[in-house]
């Protein structure tokens, strides 16, 4: 890394274990044009939802040192299971600032409902382990939260399947036992679920808001940048750099359908290295 003399001119470091983080990256190029973003797949050791607690929080913590190695001024864990299990653990022995994607979303959906009744889809993992209804409770103990594991959408999503008839059907048996509960807001628990926003709305209309966890840590990370005058003062676009530990022959078609763009350097990384 070249010595920064000005630390918020430092890169906004991002991880996931595979691909949905780039849906944050898309969010974050939106609300902060001028920022660099490093980010780091780690598709060599996907999928996280399947390992233990320890092991997510060992890999979750080699990400962030990775990505400090590489010179960051903040690190967004852009990974629902690395999030729910990992996410306190990083912040004890990290000294720079690290947000998660559950909170902002959290946060969002209880300002957002009306009727108090919460819908939450998300991958086994991050359904099971309950933590999106502990942090909804602490915000609001009145709010009923409806959860319900939705394992078939990741895999439609990295198919490109999102305007398909099929994957319509399976949304629809997904998300309809959460409407005959009366959820009047929905939050998508995994990064990969706002490709499908255009199909969900199909199913929801207008009667249920949504809740984009990737958007909502885009949002909450230019705050936190702001509030610790980390924003960089440049007025360029921000470069990006994307790493992976694995590149599988899918790997940029299935990048460009979550960024809307093809990727230009995209570099191999273990990090043993």
């Amino acid at each position: 890394m070249n010595p920064v003399t000005d630390f918020r001119q430092l890169a906004i470091g991002v991880f996931d274990s595979g691909l949905g983080g780039l849906s944050v990256v898309k969010e974050l190029r939106k609300v902060l044009p001028h920022e660099d973003i490093i980010y780091f797949g780690d598709t060599a050791r996907l999928p996280y939802g399947s390992k233990s607690p320890d092991t997510i929080r060992k890999f979750s913590k080699e990400n962030t040192r990775f990505l400090l190695d590489r010179g960051v001024k903040i690190v967004v864990v852009a990974c629902h299971s690395a999030s729910s299990v990992a996410l306190s653990d990083l912040e004890r022995e990290f000294s720079l600032p690290i947000i998660g994607v559950l909170y902002p979303a959290a946060s969002s959906a209880v300002k957002k409902t009306r009727n108090k009744k919460i819908g939450v889809i998300g991958t086994h993992l991050t359904i099971e382990t309950g933590t999106y209804e502990k942090i909804i409770k602490s915000l609001d103990a009145q709010v009923e939260i409806i959860a319900k594991p939705a394992p078939l959408l990741v895999p439609l999503v990295e198919e490109g399947w999102v305007k398909n008839s099929i994957t319509l059907q399976i949304l629809k048996i997904y998300l309809e036992p959460l409407l005959k509960e009366k959820i009047d807001t929905l939050l998508l628990g995994c990064t990969h679920y706002p490709l499908l926003k255009p199909a969900i709305k199909k199913i929801i209309k207008d009667r249920v808001n949504l809740v984009d966890a990737s958007l909502e840590t885009a949002e909450a990370t230019k705050k936190l940048l702001l509030e610790k005058n980390l924003l960089n003062p440049q007025k360029s676009q921000g470069k990006l750099k994307f790493y992976f530990s694995d590149l599988s022959p899918q790997l940029y078609l299935i990048a460009r359908r979550f960024l809307g763009f093809e990727l230009k350097e995209v570099i191999r990384a273990s990090l043993s290295e």
